[in-house]
């Protein structure tokens, strides 16, 4: 299949046939009034000949739709660049081999879900002894000592934790995105942290289902993690990090 990627098109059956399906919700009861409003909404979308395929009625006056159209839009692939970590993924050995040889002292962790935020199944899979998906956690690992603070954590006093323990790494998780308010939540810290003057003093990571590298450096982190990540692949990134910093005791 030779594919131009200066000029990529959604494909449904053929290439270059910009096909796409859509869903979406209106606040609008269900009936052929909604079904106009949805294929209108489509147009407005960019989508061609759009075909409203599925309407639900949600109850209150709310209406689902799926409809199917024909995309006219392309994309430049070619030209797309996303920062993306570049370290080496260790393993547990390689990685407390290196804590050792390199640096000759623990690497301290703190970690937490911060603000209003109650889901730590992502930094509990991180940072708890029993891992994730056949992976150690960072309580696991001899050379590093990690604390998991839980949950609805205040910026202030995961902060004020790091600097008693003297903390190498601050691990942030965000799940709840709702009015983005994960972004509130960290840039606060990162503003804290400034203020605070441990900025260039530690490493601050963020984690979450709708974090990424890129997102993570916008926003003055200095890497982030997505869904699939596992302990391994933060021990890395630290791990690393503070060698290329030169971070011995």
């Amino acid at each position: 299949m030779d594919v131009d990627f200066t000029k990529v098109k959604t494909y449904g059956d053929t290439l270059n046939d910009g096909a796409m399906q859509v869903s979406f919700t209106l606040p609008v009861p269900a009936g052929d009034e909604a079904k106009e409003a949805a294929r209108q909404m489509a147009l407005k979308l960019g989508l061609d000949a759009p075909a409203v395929t599925e309407m639900a009625d949600l109850g209150a006056g709310f209406t689902f739709f799926v409809l199917y159209g024909k995309c006219m839009h392309t994309v430049d692939y070619s030209a797309i660049k996303i920062p993306k970590q570049q370290q080496k993924i260790m393993s547990f050995k390689e990685i407390n081999a290196m804590i050792k040889e390199k640096l000759g002292r623990k690497v301290v962790v703190v970690a937490a879900c911060t603000g209003s935020d109650a889901h730590t199944v992502g930094i509990d899979a991180i940072v708890n002894m029993k891992g994730y998906a056949g992976e150690y956690g960072l309580e696991r690992y001899p050379e590093i000592e990690a604390y998991n603070l839980g949950s609805q954590v205040p910026n202030a006093d995961l902060l004020a934790r790091a600097v008693e323990l003297n903390a190498d790494a601050i691990l942030v998780s965000q799940v709840v995105t709702q009015k983005n308010i994960h972004l509130e939540n960290l840039t606060e810290l990162v503003e804290l942290s400034e203020a605070e003057g441990i900025r260039d003093k530690v490493l601050l990571i963020c984690g979450g289902p709708r974090i990424s590298h890129e997102l993570a450096i916008e926003l003055g982190y200095d890497a982030g993690f997505g869904p699939g990540t596992l302990p391994n692949h933060v021990a890395s990134y630290i791990t690393a990090e503070l060698v290329r910093r030169g971070k011995k005791k």
